[in-house]
């Protein structure tokens, strides 16, 4: 694997002339060799590659299957100096019997021989008629092209620090297929070696077949089937190559070609090893001790660029297929709504106080909080909105705030806060024309004090505004904005709260729309600090980075547990044309920075609902001292720095 847990896996489709077993050899060395130079580290063939899958009963000729156990002599001479890991398909006797087999190569020597189990023998398969089944034959040996190898289904492999299990076809089908059992006992890869014909809605339901096995053994899987070449006397072989991980999936963009193809991609082998360790149920019918052997194939690591198949995704919380985002937008504000009708059902109250600053935040939860009275049949009147502008308000956020309050038909209040934070700093002693943290908490505070005193008085509940991004950065006053009843924004990053936002826009129409898409447009702002004009001049991101950068970070730390290092090799893949190397490393700082030392925030933070697989509750998903050192992770940015050198 490469230094950030890559391994290039690649699954080759041939073309193939049925029985021609030379001609078929040079197919494969070919497309071995081009896989070499492309780096790729392991390279999977189709089911039977070295004859051809349709062969018939010209697999009970002995001349055939000699002669195939000969072209895999000259592949091990030929490929010896290869860096690549190579399976090919291939019948082999054993114990009187003839298997339908996967050889596994590399250094130029045999690793082991795989036995496909399940033999199909229904609709237009016949294998039974040629082969046997190898399920169950474990801890076997058998002397193949005058050489002792390992034989069986029990064995993974592992090569340049990956572990690969094999399966063959049929395999992947049945009820329980050996994959899952491999990938129990380590397997981080599974390939599989196949030639499945063409039918009308079978490529979708394999694509579907593959996406599943690979989520639920979290894997990588690499797929590689029969294709040109094969006999059409009654089938069809379209050659797919496909590879899945952890659930995606990626293939060739046509079927049916007819020239030698080689699919690549890099599985993210820790990603997999980190995800297995997170969700501790993975192993829990595990029976590892004696249930596989392990074949160690020593190799030279060649250090590599990560290839990116797929961009880096820059949005990692944001669905990019319009249709998706939609649904996915939906079933967010679904979720947050149901657990405000939650709360209030139980605790029998039946209305909300919220701060409505005219910002993307505030607007996202009262959306939701309307969404929740309208599901439980409450008078939206019962929904109390509070606009508190203060001395370095703009007009334009004040005005988006009433206006959006009197489209959605809530009750609408206005409480300055001009009057009660100049008695404050009088009291306290603070000069008001400090703009230092004082000046401005001090806002949050009194804020904070009005949205609570009025709930109390109305016999309501206030709900929090804050979302999850907010929380990471601990970017919320301490017993300010960063407390509430209920906090229906707690597990949704900024990203996404914009798309939110917009979706709730094009649902609505009319006068409602137009607000909520000049909200969408207005730069993110706490509007503490005055600027002396009525534009917004205090800017979110100015001062603590760009939430597209925090979200990506906040993402790969807390969902993949990746290193500073990885991350920021991700996001100069993802950010390549917006932010210079240096300018990353300058935010990612100011991220883990932040990270750590505000962890005491999210320790305390309100309840509220997680929407998707990254939450910071201290309650669920994220538990962390309060005063833990972030010295190693800074080291590592340290280092970073070092290399890439200063800004330019």
């Amino acid at each position: 694997m490469t230094e950030y847990g890559y391994l290039r896996v690649g699954a080759g489709v041939p073309n193939v002339r049925v029985a021609n077993v030379d001609y078929n050899l040079q197919g494969i060395l070919d497309m071995v060799k081009d896989a070499d130079s492309k780096e790729c580290d392991v390279v999977v063939f189709p089911e039977l590659s070295i004859t051809g899958y349709t062969c018939g009963d010209l697999f009970e000729q002995t001349l055939l299957v000699s002669k195939a156990s000969e072209a895999v002599i000259e592949l091990l001479s030929e490929t010896a100096g290869c860096a690549v890991m190579t399976v090919v398909g291939c019948p082999v006797y054993a114990h009187g019997r003839l298997y339908n087999c996967a050889i596994v190569i590399a250094g130029g020597r045999i690793l082991g021989i795989v036995p496909k189990s399940h033999i199909p023998n229904y609709g237009e398969f016949y294998e039974k008629r040629w082969f046997s089944s190898g399920a169950g034959i474990k801890n076997d040996e058998i002397i193949f092209a005058g050489r002792k190898v390992m034989f069986g289904t029990d064995i993974i492999f592992e090569y340049k620090g990956a572990k690969i299990g094999v399966e063959i076809c049929e395999d992947l089908w049945v009820p329980d297929p050996p994959s899952s059992r491999l990938c129990m006992s380590g397997a981080d890869i599974i390939l599989n070696l196949s030639a499945s014909d063409e039918l009308i809605g079978k490529h979708d339901y394999l694509c579907r077949l593959i996406s599943q096995q690979s989520a639920r053994c979290r894997c990588g899987y690499v797929y590689a089937s029969a294709g040109w070449g094969e006999s059409t006397t009654d089938l069809v072989f379209a050659g797919n190559a496909i590879i899945g991980e952890d659930g995606s999936i990626v293939e060739t963009p046509h079927r049916f070609f007819t020239a030698p193809t080689l699919m690549m991609k890099d599985i993210d082998v820790e990603k997999l090893r980190n995800d297995r360790a997170k969700f501790s149920t993975f192993f829990d019918d595990s029976d590892i001790p004696g249930s596989v052997r392990t074949v160690y194939a020593a190799c030279q690591e060649i250090p590599k660029t990560i290839m990116v198949n797929d961009a880096v995704d820059s949005e990692p919380f944001v669905p990019h297929d319009e249709t998706r985002l939609k649904e996915h937008c939906e079933e967010i504000i679904n979720i947050q709504a149901r657990g405000l009708m939650q709360r209030l059902n139980v605790i029998h109250c039946h209305k909300a106080v919220i701060g409505i600053s005219g910002g993307l935040d505030s607007t996202l939860a009262l959306l939701v909080t309307v969404r929740a009275f309208d599901l439980l049949d409450l008078d939206r009147k019962g929904i109390i909105g509070i606009t508190m502008p203060g001395e370095a308000t703009t007009s334009r956020t004040h005005d988006n705030a009433v206006a959006l309050m009197r489209a959605l038909g809530v009750t609408e209040m206005e409480i300055p806060i001009g009057k009660a934070v100049a008695q404050h700093f009088e009291d306290i002693g603070q000069n008001p024309s400090d703009y230092d943290i004082t000046y401005e908490n001090s806002q949050a505070r009194e804020r904070t004090q009005i949205l609570m005193d009025v709930s109390n008085k109305e016999n309501a509940i206030v709900i929090g505004t804050g979302d999850m991004s907010e929380l990471a950065l601990g970017w919320c006053t301490y017993n300010g904005d960063h407390m509430s009843m209920y906090g229906v924004n707690s597990s949704v990053p900024k990203t996404l709260v914009r798309h939110l936002v917009k979706w709730f826009a094009g649902e609505s129409g009319g006068k409602a729309e137009e607000i909520l898409l000049d909200i969408v447009d207005t730069p993110i702002s706490p509007e503490l600090v005055p600027s002396g004009t009525d534009e917004i001049a205090q800017k979110t991101e100015d001062v603590v980075g760009p939430y597209e950068l925090h979200d990506f970070f906040m993402y790969h730390l807390l969902r993949n547990s990746f290193s500073p290092k990885k991350i920021y090799r991700l996001a100069t893949i993802a950010f390549k044309n917006r932010y210079s190397p240096q300018t990353i490393l300058k935010w990612m700082r100011n991220f883990y920075r932040r990270f750590f030392t505000q962890q005491f925030k999210r320790s305390c933070m309100p309840d509220g609902p997680k929407v998707g697989s990254v939450c910071l509750s201290p309650r669920g998903d994220w538990r962390m001292p309060s005063d833990a050192s972030y010295m190693l992770w800074m080291e590592e940015i340290d280092r970073m720095e070092e290399e890439i050198g200063p800004s330019k």
